[in-house]
């Protein structure tokens, strides 16, 4: 039987291995015109090696399986000896590959450089999706990009080509999408350093969203630690129809489950219903997953993944997945540790927010809600596309809309942005004709990039505090997050309600009930969307906008300036000194919901994503100090004078004090960005306690020699002072299950001896010893 290894083996025979495109040979899509090259050096995954482990550990267990269990013990380093037991272990896996956005490979390839290893030892990519700036159309934009990110692009090019990594160029597309089209599929297992990585569930795979210092890990050929997760089954029925879009699934289950709902646990669709979503819808519905908290999410194999597969170019890996199909779906009689079950057919549209993605309301009270609250009702601006909904269908289905508003002579009253997810979703809609719809309506096609959804954006139709409402087919709305103006009111919901609501210019416009005014006056209804699920003449590709690592990259050079603004190489932190530590001083009491775009802003400060100390000036600049109700205004307790949070850091760093954040639930929830633990340690901080932390922020700040500690108590969390020295103690027999002591010492010369918890395992208590994994990594060699 043919295994994927072989066949990658076969393909890079008969093209060689610079190739960036290949034509279509017969055991591929004889349709398509062209399809990307996806396959480069090492590229291992064998469904008969997935078969081989998931038998041995189904026989070990003596249980059926649920598919997300299949594919990540399918992966383990050492199928025989792990222990595995869901939400205690911690598994020690072998992913098939990486990919890394722009924004966050930065720091990712510079941790790789200080390792010392020559290449990388998986497949990884490179996806420049994060640094262009939305501000008059997609051409110009990019070509701003390109002028003013310059110094950062030619880096990660250069680093890409010296050690093995495929590089996609400015205007490529948004990394979710591009692994999608070209990297995920049924069984993989990948990890990348972005939080919405899990969009690939909607193709079958495991993809999990982590640190750069994780990716690392897996680029120097480390097995990967996760902890054992839970499985939280979705039961679908029924199946969808009119307005009700793949989005609203996954709105629905965040109003269920909340924002941390679904921390420690992959989510796993399965049931009838799944058979009625499209392969992008699936992966609509696991990428927003990541606003739950949850691992990553997975739906299981079937006709509708192995129709995109044979569209983009992936005919041979379908028939094999056909092939291998039983270990591509759960086993029979699996059992969830949880199950929540949505009838498809009686789901309605849905739009969640203001300032939190799990806030849920139908649309169709989504006006009254607004009134009560007294949320603004104009929409002052309606967001299309992001890696969330920017497929084909997505895509059709908003020009669907679009050209029913043009036919009775109207266009949007709010302003409309579309936001392609690829260079080939923006060839493939030009060429279709729904780009110039779009733009007919009133819409402005910008850059195949992450744009407003990560705060790239620069607004000019309101000004910063003027309370307003915008809505988005994104999958995040926290304060802030898309134009950095904290009276903004966004929130998230389906491209074909975003267009809707653009059209009507309001949020109390339920357009199941609703009419609009044609430009004759005549009253009229907008018909339920519609639009293929796939280009019915293939996908155009486009650009060539992909770089393909050189088989030699000796002459290869990788400068960085040591006068750069925006990279700078990286020092080894310091390792533990084998003591307790004594008298930290409370930096911050933050208040409240503390997510990663609190503690490291993005937006304008993404250009300084490769140099840690500039950086820096961003930490916690986004938290509510509890003692004042600020923002980034605290009090120097060496001086006596209130100021910017990163300055007292370095105030105290500079004077050997070394300091303690205290936090509320989830802290961390967000992105995965690992700049959020690498700049409380370059500032002096040691230690973050908590009530609860978000997977990858606990992991992030291990990984950086950190120590993320939550209180055994919650109420403890009311006994810190914003003036208190707290002394953590046990750091001498620190251990996996074994809690520490906190010794918190008040001004009045009182003390409060509190427990606290952590999730250390043995081998990142190496990390803390050695002052960060990057350093024991550099001790093993």
């Amino acid at each position: 039987m043919a295994s994927y290894c072989m066949t990658v083996t076969r393909l890079r025979l008969v093209l060689g291995e610079g190739a960036r495109r290949l034509h279509v040979s017969a055991a591929f899509n004889a349709k398509a015109k062209v399809a990307m090259s996806r396959f480069e050096p090492g590229t291992s995954i064998s469904y008969e090696k997935l078969h081989e482990n998931i038998d041995i550990v189904r026989k070990r267990l003596n249980r059926p399986l649920t598919l997300s269990e299949k594919i990540v013990y399918g992966h383990l380093d050492d199928p025989m000896g792990q222990d595995i037991a869901r939400g205690r272990t911690y598994l020690r896996l072998r992913p098939d590959r990486v990919a890394m956005q722009d924004a966050t490979a930065q720091m990712a390839m510079l941790q790789f450089i200080s390792s010392g290893l020559p290449k990388v030892a998986v497949p990884s990519t490179i996806h420049c999706d994060h640094l262009i700036e939305a501000q008059i159309g997609g051409v110009e934009d990019l070509k701003r990009a390109k002028e003013v990110n310059q110094e950062v692009y030619n880096f990660l090019a250069t680093a890409g080509a010296k050690y093995g990594v495929g590089f996609w160029k400015p205007g490529s597309g948004i990394i979710h999408q591009i692994i999608l089209e070209n990297y995920a599929y049924p069984g993989v297992l990948l990890i990348g350093t972005d939080s919405h990585t899990p969009n690939g569930g909607g193709l079958g795979s495991i993809c999990i969203g982590v640190g750069g210092a994780d990716a690392v890990d897996v680029m120097a050929g480390i097995p990967w630690e996760l902890k054992c997760p839970n499985v939280i089954g979705v039961k679908l029925t029924g199946s969808l129809s009119g307005w009700t879009s793949p989005k609203d699934v996954i709105l629905k289950v965040a109003g269920i489950l909340t924002v941390k709902g679904g921390t420690g646990a992959i989510v796993e669709y399965h049931g009838p219903g799944v058979d009625s979503i499209s392969c992008t819808g699936m992966a609509t519905i696991c990428n927003m997953g990541a606003e739950i908290g949850a691992t990553t999410s997975v739906f299981p194999y079937n006709h509708r993944m192995k129709t995109y597969l044979n569209k983009t170019g992936r005919a041979d890996i379908a028939a094999l997945a056909d092939k291998h199909k039983d270990d591509l779906v759960p086993d029979k009689g699996c059992k969830y540790d949880q199950v929540i079950e949505i009838n498809l057919s009686e789901l309605k549209p849905h739009i969640n927010g203001p300032f939190t993605p799990d806030l849920a309301h139908p649309v169709s009270e989504i006006g009254a809600v607004a009134e009560k609250n007294g949320w603004p009702l104009e929409v002052k601006v309606g967001l299309i596309g992001s890696c969330t909904n920017s497929s084909y269908e997505d895509m059709g289905r908003a020009a669907s809309l679009a050209k029913q508003a043009l036919d009775k002579g109207l266009k949007c009253k709010a302003a409309f942005t579309v936001t392609p997810g690829s260079e080939q979703i923006r060839a493939t809609i030009e060429r279709d004709g729904f780009s110039k719809i779009l733009r007919d309506v009133g819409g402005v096609v910008l850059a195949n990039a992450c744009g407003p959804c990560i705060g790239q954006w620069d607004r000019k139709d309101v000004k910063k505090g003027e309370k307003n409402t915008i809505v988005t087919s994104y999958n995040r709305n926290f304060t802030s997050r898309n134009d950095a103006n904290p009276a903004t009111h966004a929130f998230v919901t389906s491209p074909e309600i975003v267009t809707a609501l653009a059209i009507a210019g309001t949020l109390k416009f339920d357009p199941e009930t609703d009419y609009l005014t044609a430009a004759n006056g005549e009253k009229f209804k907008l018909e339920p969307p519609n639009g293929d699920e796939l280009p019915a003449r293939d996908f155009d590709p486009g650009q060539d906008t992909y770089q393909h690592p050189p088989a030699e990259s000796g002459s290869v050079m990788v400068d960085v300036s040591p006068t750069s603004t925006r990279l700078q190489l990286l020092e080894p932190f310091d390792k533990w000194n084998g003591k307790d530590l004594e008298d930290l001083q409370v930096l911050i009491k933050v208040k409240g919901k503390c997510t990663t775009d609190h503690i490291s802003a993005a937006g304008p400060w993404l250009k300084f994503r490769g140099h840690l100390d500039n950086i820096s000036n961003n930490m916690l600049i986004g938290a509510i100090n509890i003692e004042n109700d600020a923002v980034n205004k605290i009090k120097n307790r060496l001086t006596g004078e209130y100021g910017g949070v990163p300055d007292v850091a370095r105030h105290y760093k500079a004077n050997g004090l070394s300091w303690v954040v205290v936090g509320d639930d989830n802290y961390g929830e967000g992105s995965s960005r690992e700049h959020a633990a690498l700049e409380p340690r370059h500032l002096g901080g040691r230690v973050i306690l908590v009530k609860s932390f978000a997977r990858i922020h606990e992991t992030n700040l291990k990984k950086q020699g950190m120590l993320p500690l939550t209180f055994a108590d919650p109420t403890d969390y009311d006994k810190i002072r914003p003036d208190d020295k707290i002394s953590i103690t046990g750091l001498a027999t620190f251990a996996p299950g074994k809690p520490l002591k906190g010794v918190v010492k008040h001004g009045d010369g009182s003390q409060d001896i509190i427990t606290l918890n952590h999730t250390f395992n043995e081998n990142q208590v190496e990390w803390f010893h050695a002052g960060s994994a990057l350093n024991r990594m550099k001790e093993l060699q």
